[in-house]
């Protein structure tokens, strides 16, 4: 077997699944793997660790390595990462529990490995999957977040957030107590057939009894097909909003973002990650809309490019994680990208 101490590994954690990369000194990919979610704050942190062991393990098998000895480093970038004293948590148990799987660590919430995988010099990610966040991270490590706050107050712009949205207001209907400017007959008998619904009390298990915040999010995939194939008023108007929500997004933390991160002509460039992007046909008209300022505070974009990553960010991790012990991985960025959309003003 050959000499872990010559590789490193990056780990990212989303929301619904978790993936696992171990590249070589040139940042070569030897083995990639993926898991299932590693999120803390639905696992406990000892969940969270036994995944993170199981992932690195594993991984490792594949690339021929060793299990038992350590790699040089890993970064972690895990959704739900946000405290600083649960990183540290995170980090403290993994060396005590698993100190065969590696010498250093670096951690930090998800957007890190998204804007890492891009660019080594910062910038700005918006993920919209199972749940949703945006990120800004300047040349100089200085950083500004808008949303990632999770489902109980924020997820705006996400699967979840959608989910949740045309469930309240198709209830809300059903009660007479607001109504939508459009028929909720194809929505409602989605929403049935999903939730295996009898009775409308019966809507309350997936929320209150046995709650999984994916499987809540999947149900959208129902109002993508709504929106986009059978043109339903209501799905396209849930698709409409949740542009406008991730446009606000980046309009919030543009007045933060250093001049440095715009390209020549000014364009500000933003990266992109998540399944609902998918979906783009049915939000793109909402998410310019959200980007409009509210005032003079708000910066007036003169163009913005979306680039997709094509990679995963588990890559990103691993370069952050490369840094802890002082060695910068030749990540080849304009490779890991697309781009995905342009607007100019």
């Amino acid at each position: 077997m050959q000499n872990t101490e010559d590789y490193f590994g990056g780990v990212e954690g989303g929301g619904t699944s978790s993936n696992a990369v171990i590249v070589d000194k040139n940042a070569k990919i030897i083995a990639s793997v993926e898991g299932p979610h590693t999120n803390h704050w639905y696992l406990g942190v000892d969940g969270c660790l036994t995944r993170i062991e199981a992932l690195l393990t594993d991984a490792k098998i594949k690339a021929g390595l060793d299990p038992k000895k350590p790699l040089k480093s890993v970064g972690l970038t895990l959704s739900g990462s946000e405290q600083h004293s649960r990183r540290c948590e995170i980090v403290d148990g993994l060396k005590e529990k698993y100190p065969h799987l590696s010498t250093s660590y670096h951690i930090e919430t998800d957007t890190f490995g998204s804007i890492a995988t891009a660019s080594d010099k910062g910038g700005i990610v918006l993920i919209a999957g199972t749940g949703s966040n945006c990120q800004l991270v300047n040349p100089d490590g200085n950083f500004r977040g808008c949303g990632g706050w999770g489902h109980p107050w924020g997820d705006e712009g996400s699967a979840y957030w959608m989910a949740e949205t045309a469930i309240k207001m198709v209830y809300e209907a059903l009660d007479n107590y607001n109504h939508p400017p459009f028929d909720i007959t194809y929505v409602k008998g989605k929403i049935w057939e999903y939730f295996n619904i009898n009775h409308p009390y019966d809507i309350l298990l997936p929320f209150l009894g046995s709650f999984e915040k994916p499987f809540v999010a999947k149900f959208t995939q129902h109002l993508a097909k709504g929106a986009i194939e059978d043109k339903d008023p209501f799905c396209l108007h849930i698709f409409h909003t949740n542009g406008i929500a991730l446009g606000k997004h980046i309009r919030a933390i543009a007045p933060y973002a250093d001049n440095s991160l715009y390209e020549e002509d000014g364009c500000l460039p933003v990266v992109i990650v998540g399944k609902v992007f998918n979906s783009w046909s049915v939000m793109k008209e909402g998410f310019l809309e959200g980007l409009k300022p509210r005032n003079s505070s708000d910066v007036r974009l003169t163009a913005i490019r979306l680039v997709k990553i094509k990679v995963s960010s588990a890559i990103g991790a691993a370069a952050l994680g490369a840094k802890t012990v002082d060695y910068k991985l030749p990540v080849n960025y304009q490779n890991n990208y697309d781009e995905f959309f342009r607007h100019d003003w």
